[in-house]
């Protein structure tokens, strides 16, 4: 069973039994043909039965292994990689389908490569989620023929493979990375101290020009003869909270990416980002429910449990209910606080209804309201317009872009934070915010 099961007629096959085919029909009117292709034809099945002992007389003859990261990145593309070799004694030809996860909705993956005798190669290539949750790889199947084409032998690998996709963690990495770098200014993810005035007191160090007049330390500057003055630094253990709307607002897909998607690998990297500098970081996600809430902690594992968090969240139809949140925040989160929110606002009209509910809030937290540009209308609007349906569809879009900053200078107002981005730029000016607030010392 297991022979007829990898068992395969390799097509080179059918077109010699086609040429054959036409020798017979041909020897109706040259007779010579007619016994040269009785001899072809065993001559062809000889060659069958030769070719099946070539690819069968090993029992395990190719080896190959799929190697998966032990979790997938959601929206980066994740390296995959399959190392295969040969113990044939002479040179085959492979067919390599691996089996994608339902997900990828690909049903043509195909690498085909050639083996001499025991070979090994490697061959990678990327894949890219765009949803969180348990992806499975079928079968690693590779099949082999050898040089005279006839028959394929079918070997087959790792089924079954689950693989879970997680928020974000390459655009963790790779924002972590850029935090650290003194080069990349443009960016504003510098782990640098800032000096100010409103900051903790870090240390006295003698003056250089540039430094503040202001900070001059008289005392210690008596004593040592010289100009002392003092540094400080930012605050430390500041609690920090991002709060993610889960409602129906956060359903719209951009590039493949839901939104709610988009800030939730904003919250993983900019949670690692809050920890690095030593601030707590906690979460919250709401819709008509308080679904998931993590107090602020101070530390590096605490990033574990916001990663499992973010894991399972998802989105319903439903409208997000401001004042649950608003009696959360009251109940659970007592300190002053820098406070993260991504929701969406399309309308003004929907704003104004959730607007007491955040002015509340923001009397005694720093609230940052994050919410989205729409690309998809930023393109309507720079076309040319061709006919009236082009000018009435630019005009709609014109307007919807209008209510967007109108909303934003509605917010900023009041005294409230705002961020308005383009989905695919979140996550890099949700951190670049924070250090701003930092900086400003405003929590």
């Amino acid at each position: 069973m297991g022979f007829l099961k990898s068992f395969y007629i390799h097509h080179t096959f059918f077109r010699y039994l086609a040429v054959l085919s036409g020798c017979f029909v041909l020897s109706f009117w040259l007779p010579f043909l007619y016994p040269l292709a009785w001899l072809a034809t065993l001559l062809l099945l000889a060659l069958f039965l030769f070719d099946v002992y070539l690819l069968y007389a090993q029992p395990e003859a190719i080896k190959a292994e799929r190697f998966v990261p032990q979790k997938l990145s959601n929206s980066d593309y994740n390296s995959i990689t399959i190392k295969y070799g040969s113990r044939y004694a002479f040179k085959v030809q492979l067919q390599i389908i691996d089996e994608l996860p339902v997900q990828f909705q690909k049903r043509d993956f195909e690498h085909v490569a050639s083996l001499t005798k025991a070979e090994n190669k490697v061959y990678e290539y990327a894949v890219r989620p765009v949803e969180r949750g348990e992806y499975v790889f079928g079968n690693l199947m590779v099949f082999a023929s050898s040089p005279l084409r006839i028959v394929k032998r079918r070997f087959t690998f790792q089924s079954g493979q689950m693989v879970p996709v997680y928020p974000s963690i390459i655009q963790m990495q790779q924002y972590d990375f850029l935090s650290i770098s003194n080069h990349l200014t443009e960016f504003g993810l510098k782990k640098l101290r800032r000096i100010g005035h409103t900051q903790e007191f870090e240390q006295i160090k003698e003056y250089v020009p540039g430094d503040d007049f202001r900070t001059i330390n008289w005392k210690a500057t008596a004593k040592q003869n010289m100009l002392m003055v003092n540094q400080y630094q930012d605050e430390r253990s500041q609690p920090v909270y991002s709060i993610i709307d889960t409602g129906r607002v956060m359903k719209m897909p951009f590039n493949g990416l839901k939104l709610l998607d988009y800030a939730i690998n904003a919250t993983l990297a900019f949670s690692n980002i809050a920890l690095k500098r030593h601030d707590k970081t906690g979460m919250l996600t709401f819709s008509k429910n308080i679904e998931n809430f993590v107090p602020a902690v101070q530390k590096l594992t605490h990033l574990n449990t916001i990663l499992e968090k973010l894991y399972n969240i998802s989105t319903d139809f439903t409208d997000s209910d401001f004042g649950l949140l608003y009696g959360q925040i009251k109940r659970k989160v007592s300190h002053r606080s820098l406070l993260m929110l991504y929701t969406n606002f399309e309308h003004i009209s929907a704003l104004k209804r959730q607007l007491p509910y955040l002015l509340a809030i923001a009397k005694k937290h720093v609230l940052v309201v994050i919410f989205f540009e729409n690309t998809e209308l930023e393109g309507l609007i720079e076309n040319d317009t061709q006919n009236l349906q082009d000018i009435y569809h630019k005009t709609v879009a014109e307007k919807f872009s209008l209510d967007k900053r109108l909303m934003q200078k509605e917010l900023q107002k009041y005294g409230i934070q705002t961020i308005l981005t383009p989905p695919e730029k979140l996550t890099i000016n949700t951190i670049n915010k924070y250090l701003e607030i930092k900086a400003r010392g405003l929590i």
